[in-house]
């Protein structure tokens, strides 16, 4: 088999980070008196995905982005909330969820044997332990890698720099980086040397311009791929 290091990204990947987001939004919002309607959640999760798009290109700090979110959402419905307080409750409410995709652990069960496997992720370092010492996937991967920690963002080149210094017996030859992400996750693997696969469950266009090594749309496929 080719691959000896698998670098899994999680939210999206292998957490179904939509639901997880949700469910922590909605108790987030309840608990400052705001009604969850679809239109909140909606333009919440629209407002997030813009600004970590925005910190994948340096254009905003990390720790603005954590409040940042909730200013923006507040000042959309002309809510006058704290923040920085709705903030610390997301991120501590979020840290209690652990829904995986389907598939996700029975993927992990039986890649665990063949390879070593290392989660890659970037978000809040205490809020990843969390979910993932709760998720019980401690017992599938050697480790977790977090952008809070490192100092660093995928897609930049010094996250993955800093994982392979880690790793004594890293080789980026059989090194495979596995994700949902093309901003984060495939580019990160591509700029840093080493075979990528997106994993595209729903079946996006593939961007000529990349050199992805494999597109995947269920896990099934990633796990042929990776033991082909």
């Amino acid at each position: 088999m080719k691959y000896k290091t698998l670098l899994f990204d999680a939210d999206g990947t292998l957490f179904d980070f939509a639901k997880c987001e949700e469910v922590a939004l909605c108790e987030t919002l309840q608990a400052f008196d705001i009604q969850p309607t679809e239109d909140v959640v909606a333009n919440y999760s629209a407002i997030n995905e813009s600004l970590w798009k925005m910190l994948e290109c340096g254009e905003i700090e990390k720790r603005v982005l954590f409040y940042r979110r909730f200013e923006l959402l507040c000042e959309k419905y002309g809510f006058e909330r704290d923040a920085i307080e709705m903030s610390k409750r997301y991120a501590s409410t979020l840290a209690e969820q652990t829904f995986l995709l389907d598939g996700a652990e029975e993927l992990c069960q039986k890649l665990s044997g063949v390879a070593d496997m290392y989660i890659v992720t970037n978000g809040i370092d205490f809020v990843q332990k969390r979910r993932y010492a709760k998720s019980g996937f401690d017992r599938y991967f050697k480790g977790v890698f977090i952008s809070g920690e490192i100092g660093h963002e995928k897609p930049a080149v010094e996250f993955f720099e800093h994982v392979e210094k880690a790793l004594p017996s890293f080789d980026k030859a059989s090194a495979l980086m596995i994700g949902d992400s093309l901003t984060a996750d495939i580019q990160g693997g591509i700029s840093f040397g080493i075979d990528t696969c997106w994993y595209n469950p729903k079946n996006k266009p593939t961007p000529e311009e990349m050199e992805i090594t494999h597109v995947s749309p269920d896990f099934e496929d990633v796990y042929n791929f990776i033991v082909s």
